[in-house]
């Protein structure tokens, strides 16, 4: 006897295969069957109707500060999804100094419009470095299974303190501090490191998020690391996604594809489209399919649905768009 059988659903199985009507069987947590099961199970959902497939993981959100105090991390756990990647867009929560708690928070909040409010009651900061914070993450019960990666903007406050807040050019010891601890943060567990450099990425105050203007030898300073290590990945936000700067998308996947390259390690990044260039995603897209034809790893991410910003005076896009 099984213990759950899911029958009658179409089944997708994430192989590219075309959808098919079957039944699902699963003992002691793992699918034992599909096709057609005329054997007896514990539990029994009819699924006419609906899909039947395997966990969905979604390798750009912004659990950073949740991942510490919620176990269910919803909205993502109520559709489908099954293990998540935070630490995007070069933000989130570690490394910090004590004093920086409340900046962070303001950063996030400015990027990605979570309430600062909410953060600064729900974190309870029991750490400072990166491999600390993965150790809070990993205590933590919990519905899905959480990866992270390495955030620049922290990483460079962390090191120059208010020189990396504003933007300042990195030194070579800067650079030097700051690959190590994108070092010990991966091989604690971290999956990569991240970065943003679109202008569209600002904290609360109003200003660009540390890295925006990031030069080369800082970007590939750091990731010269994950080229050592051979793991991770180098996920970025890069310039020129509100139309900004119209040579911007060319000039990015430049860059990307020479630190792919170079390293061996994956570098992906946003690809998305805007009014003052509608035709940049195809060029970068055929850019990207160009180096994959190299053996060089630069992969675009693709939204499956169009992406929209929910505006209004409550809250901080408006005026961060205009």
């Amino acid at each position: 006897m099984h213990d759950l059988v899911i029958r009658a659903g179409t089944v997708v199985d994430g192989t590219g295969s075309p959808g098919r009507t079957a039944d699902v069987a699963i003992s002691d947590g793992v699918v034992t069957d599909v096709g057609r099961i005329n054997e007896r199970a514990r539990q029994v959902i009819d699924a006419d109707g609906a899909l039947v497939t395997p966990g969905f993981v979604d390798v750009h959100t912004h659990y950073d500060g949740q991942a510490t105090w919620d176990p269910l991390l919803s909205p993502s756990c109520w559709h489908g999804v099954t293990s998540v990647v935070m630490g995007n867009c070069g933000v989130g929560f570690a490394p910090v100094a004590p004093d920086r708690h409340e900046w962070l928070i303001g950063l996030m909040e400015g990027v990605e419009d979570i309430p600062g409010a909410a953060l600064s009651e729900g974190i309870q900061w029991g750490w400072e470095s990166f491999p600390e914070y993965l150790d809070t993450i990993e205590g933590q019960r919990r519905v899905v299974d959480v990866g992270t990666q390495v955030p620049h903007g922290a990483v460079r406050a962390f090191v120059m303190g208010e020189r990396g807040a504003r933007n300042e050019p990195a030194t070579a010891a800067d650079i030097e501090a700051m690959a190590e601890i994108v070092r010990r943060g991966i091989e604690a567990g971290a999956l990569g490191f991240s970065t943003s450099r679109t202008l569209a990425h600002r904290a609360i105050d109003g200003e660009p998020v540390p890295g925006t203007f990031a030069a080369e030898d800082e970007l590939f300073g750091i990731g010269s690391v994950l080229g050592e290590l051979q793991t991770g990945v180098f996920e970025l936000a890069p310039a020129g996604v509100l139309g900004e700067d119209l040579a911007a998308p060319d000039k990015e996947v430049d860059w990307m594809r020479r630190l792919a390259a170079a390293t061996g390690r994956p570098v992906t990044f946003a690809l998305t489209q805007n009014n003052a260039d509608p035709g940049a995603w195809r060029r970068q897209l055929d850019l990207a399919a160009e180096a994959a034809a190299e053996g060089v790893p630069l992969r675009p991410q693709v939204h499956g649905r169009t992406v929209s910003i929910l505006l209004g005076f409550s809250t901080f896009h408006p005026f961060n768009f205009t």
